[in-house]
């Protein structure tokens, strides 16, 4: 009896998987990314696209539908609560997304933490940095002396970090808003109207702006996230610079956007066993040479990968946070919007 129930049960899981491998063969698997075609994270998208059914059983084709809208929200709200749940729809969701709910965005209409994470293909490394004619070379020094840092708007990414540096380390910083984006405000600190930047990705100005690290024409000042890598190296990680615990909770959880990198996920629901086989293919996908030589070609960044349960255990950790630190930073997200 007791062999006849284990060769039983075992028909049936074995039976299980064998038939959630058959459903993908001729199949087509669309990637959802909320941006219009063209943008980084359709780029990103677009690259799934081509090597994600070489990893998946049946060798399923890919498509990516754009979904723009409120930074992505618009596309993270749909594959939560109307994508279909069988493992044939998937989003590229932008990196902040998973935050607006913590941020008190109402229009974020969705549980972060339900989403089926199944990884990222990068880890994105940002930098707060100056202009090299500018007297300070640390952080220490910078608390001397105010700072004029440009942004695109009060409301952005880049007057929030400002922000989040005055905060944690008590830096005097004077915004200069209003640039249409991070590529105008750069031109802006050459031309010697503003001081710095606040948080740039480090492989953007690698692709944009090679010259002027060749040259020292910017100092980097402190990275976010990520490791010291080339070109990085003696760049102070912002959360070993923290005098107490507290900082260090803040500057962790401005900095976990940057640790999803741009991670894709599946909406809550999916089949577990579907699930299981679309986080293995993601995982072999952004570490099969053939994709990463795609990145290059491309100059995306791809070559530090995490997993589906590193980016939630990001997630999870942040919405952990201590309530009094949450609230120091959402009152520092909200003051100028």
């Amino acid at each position: 009896m007791r062999t006849a129930f284990v060769a039983f049960f075992a028909c049936v899981i074995l039976g299980g998987q064998a038939f959630a491998e058959d459903f993908y063969a001729g199949k087509q698997i669309t990637i959802v990314a909320g941006t219009e075609s063209g943008g980084g994270y359709d780029l990103y998208a677009r690259n799934m696209a081509r090597h994600l059914g070489r990893f998946l059983p049946g060798n399923p084709t890919a498509i990516v539908q754009n979904m723009p809208g409120a930074g992505g929200i618009r596309a993270a709200n749909y594959v939560y609560n109307a994508a279909p749940r069988d493992g044939l729809t998937i989003a590229q969701i932008h990196n902040g997304n998973p935050f607006a709910p913590f941020y008190g965005m109402e229009q974020a209409q969705f549980d972060p933490t339900r989403f089926i994470w199944l990884g990222s293909p990068t880890q994105e490394v940002s930098v707060f940095i100056l202009w090299h004619t500018v007297p300070v070379t640390t952080i220490a020094e910078a608390k001397k002396r105010e700072l004029i840092i440009g942004a695109a708007g009060s409301a952005t990414g880049g007057a929030f970090y400002s922000r989040i540096l005055a905060s944690v380390f008590g830096l005097k910083i004077k915004t200069v808003a209003g640039y249409k984006g991070l590529a105008e405000s750069l031109l802006a600190m050459e031309r010697g109207e503003n001081e710095g930047y606040a948080s740039t990705f480090w492989s953007t100005l690698q692709s944009t702006r090679g010259e002027w690290l060749r040259d020292k024409k910017i100092r980097l000042m402190l990275r976010y996230s990520g490791e010291m890598g080339p070109g990085l190296e003696g760049v102070p990680l912002a959360e070993d610079l923290a005098e107490n615990e507290d900082d260090r909770f803040v500057l962790q959880i401005a900095a976990a956007p940057f640790k999803l990198g741009r991670p894709f996920a599946a909406p809550p629901g999916v089949p577990q066993d579907r699930a299981k086989i679309l986080e293995k293919a993601v995982y072999q996908a952004v570490r099969d040479p053939d994709y990463r030589a795609d990145c290059a070609r491309q100059m995306l960044e791809c070559e530090t990968p995490s997993t589906g349960e590193e980016i939630a255990a990001i997630i999870k950790a942040t919405y952990a946070a201590p309530e009094r630190v949450r609230k120091r930073v959402v009152d520092i997200y909200q003051a100028e919007r």
